[in-house]
């Protein structure tokens, strides 16, 4: 008597970083419905795109694609959630915070979809790139001073996985990861070196606001003009795209080097 054939895997995922990492391991296929922000990181093609954790028009959008699963991530908002759990879906919520928590999801992700393997090979590939980054940063005998910028107002840190990534590239991020922080504390640690990455924005972080700060006109990365830009989704998307977002920090840091040489 044959085993009866379990039907296909249908994921519905609401987060850009589970898209992208299916999207890495082959698990695309799985694939029934994403969001809109997807496409900026992941070859998603004509799937349907639909709201996210946060902004949820219509449940009844995902409940028309039949989903065995539901993946989203952190920012989440209680009531889409909520929604969604009431009506007994199959719900993965990922809430990284660090490099280790991204491979943990990577792994997790390739279990789910029996693409295990697949998920092994991209953390190797992950870790391998960051590791050569690190060996070029060596050159750098002081740590270059950092400050990134998840949002302008209220002022929030870059994430803690964003963190990691700077010490990789050769610097020191400043400030508490993933929080709150005021100019003055900013003003205070003196950066050498500002990047934005404002959540959503793609490449649209504005420097010049950046230099009307009254309380930061006499920091060096002020006078040094030293304030730049890496797209969004190539530091909080915390999967594969961090592998651009790591090479275009490590330039930016080595940037800051040569003028930090040359005053």
């Amino acid at each position: 008597m044959k085993t009866p054939r379990r039907p296909p895997l249908r994921i519905v995922s609401l987060a850009p970083s589970a898209t992208s990492i299916l999207c890495a391991i082959g698990a695309k296929h799985f694939l029934v419905g994403v969001t809109k922000w997807c496409a900026d990181v992941a070859p998603v093609g004509r799937l349907p795109k639909l709201g996210d954790s946060w902004h949820l028009k219509s449940l009844d959008d995902i409940l028309r694609l039949r989903p065995m699963l539901v993946v989203a991530s952190v920012p989440y908002k209680q009531e889409t959630v909520a929604r969604i759990l009431d009506q007994r879906l199959n719900f993965l919520a990922m809430n990284p915070r660090t490099l280790a928590d991204i491979d943990a999801d990577i792994r997790l992700l390739g279990r789910i979809t029996h693409r295990a393997a697949a998920a092994e090979k991209l953390v190797k590939e992950m870790r391998q790139t960051f590791s050569q980054i690190a060996k070029n940063a060596r050159r750098l005998k002081k740590p270059i001073r950092v400050y990134c910028e998840a949002w302008p107002n209220p002022r929030i840190s870059s994430p803690p996985w964003v963190a990691e990534l700077v010490k990789i590239c050769g610097g020191n991020m400043l400030g508490p990861a993933g929080a709150k922080i005021t100019e003055a504390q900013v003003a205070a640690a003196r950066p050498e070196l500002m990047v934005l990455a404002w959540a959503a924005t793609g490449m649209k972080s504005d420097p010049q606001q950046a230099y009307k700060v009254a309380a930061w006109e006499d920091l060096p990365a002020i006078r040094n003009r030293q304030i730049h830009v890496i797209s969004d989704e190539l530091l909080n998307t915390p999967g594969p795209p961090l592998l651009a977002g790591a090479h275009a920090l490590f330039k930016l840091l080595h940037s800051a080097t040569r003028m930090r040489r040359s005053v």
